[in-house]
């Protein structure tokens, strides 16, 4: 897999990648959801970018776990009123596609133009089971960026934005600044994200990070704090999911890893290998 199609080339490139994973547990007789997208949205380039990361391969666990855990999230702040969702660096996401979400529920997503191009090419036949909507912009454009925030909080009274598998690739300047930027606005009322301790970020530097440095997409944040972190731009933590927990509850754990669950906590600790989804409320 040396040739430059199975390389990933650029940030977009790693939403080809995840999908794959989505694609591959809609194919389970137990699967615990279901991505009928996620395959025709991967495409041969996911595919060949999955078979070169050999570790990631072996360990697809965590994304179907996070994929799942954030889907209970969002359900669950639907059925408590949020009317809007504001999918951050949205990638291939189908969430609209294929959850039981209400007709009136406005999706924003927003993400760079290529990938949202692609994306509705793949779905133009699908109709979507809320509205939506997609912003093509560079979340690293700031004034772009508050501009956007503003005029969707004036569209909603209780939003929930959605970051998965965004602020990894962002250092800690950018995320307290986007966490800042956020906070500001008051009808964004929630924010889910999934978060990767220190000693996670470790290991997966040495196990993946190569062909991502490679693409310009190096992994970088992983604040010692944990979810605490966001404390000073704003944001409390109201749920913390382990990740790892959660595959466990899930059957999704390889067996040694199912023993070390077992005897493990899923409190954040910054030494310990530790990913998981939260839900983030105003301070």
């Amino acid at each position: 897999m040396s040739d430059p199609e199975s390389r990933i080339r650029n940030i977009s490139d790693t939403a080809r990648w995840v999908a794959v994973y989505r694609a591959r547990e809609t194919q389970r007789k137990d699967a615990v959801f279901c991505d009928p997208f996620a395959q025709r949205l991967a495409g041969e380039r996911g595919e060949q970018i999955a078979a070169l990361m050999s570790f990631a391969e072996k360990n697809s666990w965590p994304f179907v776990a996070r994929t799942w855990l954030i889907d209970q999230v969002i359900s669950s702040q639907v059925k408590l009123g949020t009317e809007m969702i504001v999918n951050l660096a949205a990638g291939l996401d189908a969430r609209p596609y294929r959850m039981n979400l209400p007709a009136s529920l406005q999706w924003i997503e927003v993400d760079l133009p290529e990938i949202l191009t692609y994306k509705e090419d793949v779905l133009r036949s699908q109709t979507p089971a809320c509205h939506v909507e997609r912003v093509r912009l560079d979340l690293s454009d700031v004034p772009a960026r508050r501009e956007l925030f503003s005029e969707l909080g004036r569209q909603a009274n209780r939003a929930l934005i959605v970051s998965e598998g965004l602020i990894i690739y962002l250092d800690e300047k950018e995320v307290t600044s986007l966490a800042r930027d956020l906070a500001v606005v008051p009808s964004f009322q929630h924010w889910v994200l999934d978060l990767t301790s220190p000693a996670l970020l470790k290991m997966l530097e040495k196990k993946i990070g190569a062909p991502l440095d490679e693409a310009g997409a190096p992994l970088k944040f992983a604040p010692r704090e944990g979810p605490d972190f966001f404390k000073r731009s704003g944001w409390k933590p109201l749920e913390i999911h382990s990740v790892m927990h959660a595959a466990s509850k899930l059957d999704r754990l390889p067996f040694f890893l199912r023993l070390i669950a077992k005897i493990s906590s899923p409190v954040f600790q910054a030494k310990r290998p530790w990913s998981g989804v939260c839900l983030l409320g105003r301070e």
